[in-house]
């Protein structure tokens, strides 16, 4: 399945960069003759906090595979978390007008590869730089970094959806695996966000909501409305 084990790649990456900190750490105190042996009695301590990094850093990068619903004219959630927003806005970068907008928090415990909410075209990606809110902190949404992508799905044809993936406090790095011009087949991994964010989905007015605020939604799995 196209990007299968890039966020498993990205873990691993992170957990090989600091074991090699933590050993080039334990050298320098061992060779060092004043802090020598302080280093080696917390050379234990050390390993052990690292061992529980290394742990949670398999757990964060994990990413399972979505049973993919099917039917007609449905968007699915791009992302694993909670709906915290579901209101009206107006998004001129890409839908050009009035659109809903439904807004998913991720926490550090949540999933953080995102999958295509639809089948179609990605007719829009643009990267903007911003500051690093708290993804809870709903202004996030508009002045934190970002990656804005654009979708026409197949299906009705002439839609137009997108979906902005916020950085937080936290996740300082967002890996979009995608490039304008692509076609992308529903539940497809498109992007990966790294340690807590935000995920906006901007939607014509006229699509049916099948979600309510509170909810737990999972990336390439929930139905977040339908086209009418």
């Amino acid at each position: 399945m196209k990007h299968k084990g890039k966020a498993r790649e990205a873990g691993f990456k992170i957990i090989w960069w600091t074991l090699i900190l933590l050993v080039a750490v334990l050298i320098g105190g061992i060779a060092a003759v004043l802090i020598g042996s302080f280093l080696a009695a917390a050379s234990g301590v050390l390993i052990a906090v690292w061992a529980v990094f290394a742990l949670f850093a398999l757990y964060f990068f994990r990413d399972p595979d979505p049973v993919i619903p099917t039917g007609s004219s449905l968007v699915l959630s791009p992302a694993h978390g909670t709906v915290d927003v579901i209101d009206e806005v107006e998004e001129t970068e890409f839908l050009g007008g009035p659109c809903r907008r439904i807004s998913i928090f991720l926490s550090v415990f949540d999933v953080h590869v995102q999958r295509a909410p639809i089948s179609g075209v990605v007719s829009y990606l643009e990267h903007h730089p911003g500051e690093f809110l708290n993804a809870m902190n709903l202004e996030s949404a508009s002045r934190n970094e970002n990656v804005m992508i654009g979708l026409e799905p197949a299906d009705p044809s002439g839609a137009k959806i997108a979906v902005r993936l916020i950085a937080g406090l936290i996740a300082r790095r967002i890996v979009p695996w995608l490039q304008r011009g692509e076609s992308v087949q529903q539940g497809e991994r498109v992007s990966l966000i790294q340690f807590g964010s935000r995920c906006d989905v901007y939607l014509p007015l006229s699509v049916i909501v099948n979600v309510k605020i509170g909810d737990k939604v999972k990336g390439g799995h929930s139905i977040l409305a339908k086209f009418t």
